[in-house]
């Protein structure tokens, strides 16, 4: 099939840029935290965790889950991330597309409504009510938990003082124990503070974590939100411990596949750390793109294991 010059020259320039994340990866990997991830590790324990990762609802191409999970088997990706919103009437059309796949619920991305901070009690028991039912949805798909943000730039919420956060821990602590009665939990995410002016480095996430004091509570690191606000992504998924249940990855400048940001886009550090930690959850995408998904998306797939499999 004939590519007319523009299409044949954004592609070559994608494929260079995903060329140079891998090359300039690979040179650099013995800067990338190589004294704490040796240290760490101990062993050759860390070159044994398997990688897992996982699609949202957008990042396959295909009209239909049965076509986007085709695509995703080809590639070795194992887990899927599905919007909250509505999950609750799609479980079983959810369940029966998911039989004889390897692929399993990775976890569930948001979808509840107001928000959990708020200052107007109606909008945060509306929070607090679509929580549950996304809850009780990712409970019966298996999934690891559902992602909460507590509050978003936008939202008129309460101010950052210390009695907001014992409001915050007592609404969590209830929505935790919801969590735990239906085998899963509430994932705190922090987000880059030109999104959220609460909640921003997962130290702060796994803190409130330990405060909350639950089994159905846990907390996440996204590498897009920690090019931001993190010094160290080594150092942030450590400060997770035992409440990091799991991980959103993206391109590093403009929040696209993995790769497409050409140098950028190295996750070496982070992936020692998780390697080192025993991580046993998903990477999930979180990211859009202008290109074409079956060119673009098997190559971040390809980037990432590749970096994955780098021991620095």
């Amino acid at each position: 099939m004939a590519m007319d010059r523009r299409k044949f020259i954004r592609t070559t320039a994608l494929s260079t840029g995903l060329a140079v994340a891998g090359g300039l990866a690979s040179a650099s990997c013995g800067l990338q935290g190589k004294k704490d991830a040796s240290a760490a590790a101990g062993s050759s324990k860390a070159k044994d965790v398997k990688l897992n990762i996982s699609f949202q609802e957008n990042t396959a191409p295909g009209e239909s889950l049965s076509e986007k999970f085709d695509f995703m088997e080809k590639l070795g990706v194992t887990g899927f991330e599905p919007w909250g919103g509505g999950l609750y009437d799609r479980v079983t059309s959810i369940q029966d597309a998911l039989k004889g796949r390897n692929i399993k619920i990775s976890a569930v991305c948001a979808g509840f409504e107001g928000w959990l901070l708020a200052d107007d009690d109606a909008i945060k028991q509306k929070c607090i009510d679509s929580s549950k039912r996304i809850i009780e949805a990712a409970g019966a798909l298996g999934a690891a938990g559902m992602i909460l943000v507590p509050a978003f730039n936008s939202q008129k919420s309460w101010p950052h003082t210390l009695e907001t956060r014992e409001r915050l821990v007592n609404e969590l602590r209830e929505l935790a124990q919801f969590a735990e009665q239906h085998k899963t939990s509430l994932i705190l995410e922090p987000l880059n503070r030109r999104e959220a002016f609460y909640l921003r480095l997962v130290s702060d996430a796994a803190a409130i974590c330990k405060d909350v004091d639950s089994k159905g509570i846990a907390c996440m690191g996204d590498f897009w939100h920690m090019t931001w606000e993190e010094t160290s992504d080594y150092g942030a998924f450590l400060s997770g411990g035992k409440y990091l249940n799991h991980v959103h990855i993206a391109s590093r400048k403009r929040r696209r596949m993995p790769g497409e940001d050409g140098e950028a886009d190295n996750y070496i550090d982070g992936f020692n750390a998780l390697k080192a930690m025993d991580y046993q959850g998903f990477i999930s995408f979180e990211c859009g793109t202008e290109e074409d998904r079956n060119v673009v998306v098997p190559a971040a797939v390809d980037l990432i294991k590749k970096q994955w499999e780098m021991d620095c």
